[in-house]
């Protein structure tokens, strides 16, 4: 892509989602996403409903009048994005791609966390990782983010996301919050355990991006289907009610498996269909995870 036209496209991204995640999202990523604890902030004098559990007896004797201590939440967190860059993420059947979402989804998350100043930081992957972005804050980092995003060529098409989150686990070694962005349509048996590994030492967050065309298969005919990742093509006979039973018994078997290794993993996650508002699912799940 010329350098002029993805400028443009970094700044269109950037106009949308940062007036969303400034908008909608600052208090609602705040409340979702813990800091690391409470830390001192200062002494000041007692007042009436303080607990008396933070008073301060040395600066209290001092005075000879209670002083209590103040703590606020150690704000700053480390977040990682893990992006699925594999051939399935160019599909889509209206108007945006899977990956036009992600784009957009992972800016949201970028802006909101340095709004929060967080850390930022990603690793692309396809079935190998293809790129890590150590976690960094900053305007300038985000819109080095944004343009990887709309113009990173993978050098695979593959996918294998228990890598990926095995990568986390070993090149991230500090606590952090980790969103796990892919569309999760490749059988990987080995998922659940990565999931349940990584969760132990970081907070794993799955979102999972589909779009609607994906869930059935319509009655059109023979046609030729090309497998994004693999580029091996299949004749299709779409009138065949069977076989597009067998499709859809697929696509809802394969559902509640990953709603299964997610549950089981303790991962909060959402569906995003690129057919639907991203806004309102962000939402959801960010408010479940406040009331915790």
């Amino acid at each position: 892509m010329e350098t002029s036209e993805l400028i443009k496209r970094v700044r269109r991204i950037e106009i949308k989602t940062r007036g969303l995640s400034r908008n909608i999202f600052a208090g609602e990523y705040h409340s979702a996403f813990k800091g690391r604890g409470m830390a001192f902030s200062e002494v000041r004098e007692y007042q009436f409903g303080d607990d008396v559990r933070n008073i301060d007896w040395n600066v209290t004797a001092r005075y000879h009048k209670p002083f209590i201590k103040v703590y606020e939440e150690e704000r700053e967190l480390t977040v990682m994005l893990l992006i699925d860059m594999s051939g399935s993420r160019e599909f889509g059947s209206m108007d945006k791609l899977k990956k036009d979402i992600v784009t957009e989804i992972a800016a949201v998350l970028a802006f909101s966390a340095i709004q929060n100043n967080d850390k930022i930081g990603v690793i692309f992957f396809s079935d190998r990782i293809e790129k890590f972005i150590p976690p960094k804050k900053g305007r300038s980092h985000i819109l080095r983010i944004i343009s990887e995003l709309i113009d990173f060529e993978p050098e695979a098409r593959g996918t294998d996301i228990s890598g990926a989150i095995r990568y986390l686990t070993n090149a991230i070694k500090k606590r952090c919050t980790a969103f796990v962005i892919s569309d999760f349509i490749q059988e990987d048996p080995n998922l659940e355990n990565a999931l349940s590994i990584a969760n132990n030492r970081h907070d794993v967050v799955a979102l999972r991006i589909y779009d609607e065309r994906e869930t059935r298969i319509p009655d059109i005919g023979m046609v030729k289907l090309k497998d994004a990742e693999s580029g091996k093509y299949t004749w299709i006979d779409t009138s065949d009610r069977k076989a597009r039973n067998t499709y859809r018994l697929w696509w809802k078997d394969l559902s509640y498996r990953l709603d299964n290794s997610f549950k089981r993993s303790r991962v909060d996650y959402v569906s995003i269909s690129t057919n639907h508002d991203y806004v309102r699912a962000l939402m959801s799940l960010f408010k479940k995870r406040g009331l915790k």
